[in-house]
């Protein structure tokens, strides 16, 4: 008989976020594929499971995933599991898990944790409909053009990121979005764990003038956009007339109703429409 492939949830920080059932398998498999072996041996050791390991990550996923089948074939049950949280979710597991079904081999989750779960119930924001993009892409242009095809979705949004990037996403996520409640989730589970919530202008702001923002990130952005008064604090007066008061100071049109958007916690998109009704067109 053929063998079982497990997808084996792990812990994303604190070592005893896992189950009974994923100690019990991990210790009763034949092999246990790894993202990275080196970390996961710190939980194998740290529950003194003594179980082969071999290297299984996007590098080398369409080789292995075809030796691992073999073993399956041959009656072997094998686990899968990632660096942190579940398999498969942004981490090697999709191309096996699919080969396996394909070779009608039985394929059984072993649920636990997971950061976008973990972070989208933390939030605050809705959890009824949730859309999860994984990681944005890492350059502007197209990260921008990502966001603005999920303008309309009416679903709380989760995304990946990293420290480097996360100020950038957050200022791009204000414009093309609009302005939104979110949260930023860092370092779940871990002892600097923090959930920091609040408007995305806020967040883009925060972000950019702190060089703190280390470890893993989940950015959550809800799926209301925040109606701002067109009238703004600092300029006493409408979107036109704070426009006019920048185009005075030197500045091109599309450069003060960016300037001026910004300052009123618009999206440019929005801006220019305000813009365009103010004056009557």
């Amino acid at each position: 008989m053929a063998g079982t492939l497990y997808l084996i949830a792990t812990p994303i920080g604190n070592l005893e976020d896992i189950t009974l059932r994923a100690v019990r398998l991990l210790g009763e498999v034949a092999v246990i594929a790894c993202e990275d072996t080196r970390h996961t041996k710190k939980l194998l050791n740290h529950y003194a499971i003594n179980t082969q390991t071999i290297s299984y990550h996007e590098h080398n996923e369409r080789e292995r995933a075809a030796e691992l089948l073999l073993q399956l074939k041959q009656g072997a049950d094998v686990a899968v599991v990632s660096d942190a949280g579940t398999p498969g979710i942004s981490d090697p597991g999709f191309r096996l898990a699919r080969l396996a079904i394909e070779n009608e081999i039985s394929v059984v989750p072993i649920p636990g944790a997971s950061a976008l779960i973990a972070a989208v119930v933390v939030s605050g924001l809705p959890t009824d409909e949730f859309f999860f993009g994984g990681f944005l892409p890492s350059r502007s242009g197209a990260r921008r053009a990502r966001l603005s095809k999920l303008v309309s979705l009416p679903a709380t949004l989760i995304f990946y990121e990293g420290p480097h990037r996360i100020a950038a996403t957050l200022k791009d996520a204000w414009e093309i979005l609009g302005e939104r409640e979110a949260a930023v989730a860092r370092e779940l589970t871990k002892l600097h764990e923090e959930i920091v919530r609040g408007r995305l202008s806020e967040l883009a702001v925060r972000f950019a003038a702190s060089n703190s923002a280390r470890g893993e990130l989940v950015l959550i952005i809800d799926r209301v956009v925040i109606q701002t008064e067109v009238v703004g604090e600092q300029s006493g007066g409408s979107l036109a007339e704070l426009v006019a008061q920048l185009e005075s100071e030197g500045l091109d049109h599309r450069a003060a109703l960016k300037k001026a958007a910004r300052e009123l916690g618009l999206s440019r998109d929005e801006a220019y429409r305000q813009l365009v009704a103010a004056r009557g067109h």
